[in-house]
């Protein structure tokens, strides 16, 4: 009897039937290929070194046996020892990882948290307090909470390192090493990469006993199902031109730039022109961050313009289009970028914008990346940008910017309000000035809790009629 060619489903791999009803709930009923890969292995506590590209599923890889392994072994959780930790280059990867675990160790009632830089530590600080039993962590704030002695590694079970080439190209393998050494010997440790290069490969003899070795892509092979195109335009102003064409389409559309500036100014841009856009990069704070890319997944809003910050970690579905404004400078930043699109199956398209001075970095680039596009000269409305562009969208006229409030707004001739120096409510001038007081009550008179401070010659404020 031949043998059966239908691919095996997570039940066939070993995932026990409560994080099978999980990932059906949530649609996934196949495996990818290095889930299909690494599974049985890590199901059974050996140590891995998985190597596919990114969209490849890798986080589901090491999620469902960190989830399987830690409920097995269930040991009371202790304030400040976590028993699981992974390791992630950005705070945006940290946080998908952490949307991906969660629902599947509620199963085992096992307590997420992440922690990262760019915001208060005090969140982070109170659950590692309470009791947790997997930690996802950037590097750098992780060391620091463990200076400061509010996480220990002791105590953990499994380690796993994820988009280590991605730590390795930000400069955190120094931190990585460190971590791991405070990590037990003998644990579980899975280590997931695109590839094995900048000290990866140091990373994998030291720290992984005996891995089973899974690569489920050529290491430079170029993300399919996808087209690639290359735009060529004659001015920074065709350039313009067509950039807000081709953002101007239905469905999502990512557009890289190098810097952060240029990612405010493009979507602060497109906006104003009625195309509604949100900027992701490295000046943006955690909120603002979460806001837009909220805004971008849910469909709000359709174009976003980032950094390479979104190049890696950033999962949303159903983007139609790549755009590198500014080509990156090597093939692995190109791999990474386009791979935003074509996810899960999914067809799309990717487009370098390039201009004259720029064409044999192109190239490079493309010969490096592995990839054969055809470079067209194009300028707006052209036939190639229209194709790419599809059903254009009505344009949206952009929000009135906020002008100041006719209250605080001073009238024409009239003397400027005294200023306050560092919150003390002394009014600022210079010498002794007679007596002042005034009062922070709304225009229709004072209300319960509105205060009035009493400035003194000889001292600092005293507030009557309410708290601060």
């Amino acid at each position: 009897m031949p043998a059966s060619t239908h691919p095996p489903s997570f039940a066939d791999l070993g995932v026990p039937a409560a994080l099978c009803a999980v990932l059906h709930r949530s649609g996934i009923e196949t495996p990818f290929p290095i889930q299909t890969a690494t599974l049985a292995d890590t199901l059974a506590g050996r140590d891995v070194l998985g190597r596919g590209r990114t969209g490849s599923g890798k986080t589901l890889a090491f999620a469902l046996p960190m989830v399987v392994q830690l409920s097995d072994r269930r040991r009371p959780t202790q304030p400040n020892h976590p028993r699981g930790l992974i390791l992630a280059p950005t705070r945006e990867l940290a946080t998908q990882i952490a949307a991906v675990l969660e629902p599947l160790a509620a199963t085992s009632r096992l307590k997420v948290t992440t922690i990262f830089g760019g915001v208060s530590q005090g969140r982070q600080v109170a659950a590692l307090r309470a009791g947790v039993d997997i930690v996802i962590a950037c590097p750098g704030r992780l060391e620091d909470l463990i200076r400061q002695g509010h996480c220990r590694l002791d105590a953990v079970e499994i380690t796993v390192l994820d988009e280590a080439d991605h730590m390795a190209d930000l400069g955190f393998l120094p931190a990585v090493r460190r971590l791991l050494d405070a990590t037990p010997r003998g644990g579980q440790r899975m280590l997931f990469s695109a590839t094995l290069d900048n000290g990866v490969d140091v990373i994998v003899r030291r720290f992984l006993s005996k891995p089973l070795t899974h690569s489920v892509d050529p290491e430079a092979a170029a993300v399919t199902p996808m087209s690639h195109h290359v735009f060529a335009v004659d001015s920074v102003e065709d350039k313009t031109r067509v950039v807000r064409e081709l953002a101007s389409g239905e469905g999502r559309r990512l557009l890289f730039t190098r810097t952060k500036h240029a990612a405010k100014r493009l979507a602060s841009d497109l906006t104003q022109a009625g195309v509604p856009a949100v900027d992701l990069h490295g000046n943006l704070n955690q909120n603002a961050r979460d806001r837009n890319l909220a805004a971008f997944a849910s469909g709000s809003v359709r174009v976003l313009v980032a950094t390479d910050i979104a190049a890696r970690g950033i999962h949303v579905d159903d983007i139609v289009l790549v755009v590198h404004v500014d080509p990156p400078t090597e093939h692995k930043a190109y791999l990474h970028r386009s791979g935003r699109t074509a996810r899960a199956g999914a067809g799309g398209d990717v487009v370098t914008v390039m201009l004259p001075n720029q064409r044999g970095d192109v190239r490079t680039l493309a010969r490096q990346a592995g990839i054969t596009p055809v470079i067209r000269q194009v300028s707006a409305g052209s036939q190639h940008t229209r194709e790419l562009v599809g059903q254009a969208v009505a344009l949206v006229a952009p929000t009135p910017k906020r002008t100041e409030s006719p209250r605080r707004a001073a009238a024409p001739g009239a003397p400027a309000r005294p200023r306050r120096r560092g919150g003390s409510g002394r009014p600022a001038t210079s010498g002794h000035a007679a007596p002042r007081t005034w009062s922070t009550s709304s225009p229709t008179g004072s209300k319960p809790g509105s205060s009035a401070v009493a400035v003194s010659r000889g001292g600092g404020p005293r507030r009557r009629g309410g708290s601060r």
